[in-house]
């Protein structure tokens, strides 16, 4: 009985952490939507931009690993 209370805390936690992922997939968009909202204002400075484009990805992307990393760990490692 105890270890399914634990079990059971787990699985919610694990579900409550792969918010984190759908937090992420928020960010790409919102960095690519201003992204192309700057490109389209003005094209000749998109190009400069595209690294900054890419780091800002790269970033918020990572918050969702480590999201998908704290759920794997809670559902696997109790």
């Amino acid at each position: 009985m105890e270890g399914d209370i634990v079990q059971m805390g787990a699985f919610i936690g694990a579900g409550l952490a792969c918010m984190g992922m759908g937090g992420a997939a928020v960010g790409v968009g919102n960095v690519a939507g201003n992204y192309l909202a700057g490109a389209l204002r003005n094209p000749s400075a998109a190009a400069s931009q595209t690294a900054t484009l890419f780091i800002g990805i790269a970033f918020a992307e990572a918050l969702g690993i480590f999201s998908f990393l704290v759920a794997l760990l809670l559902m696997f490692a109790v």
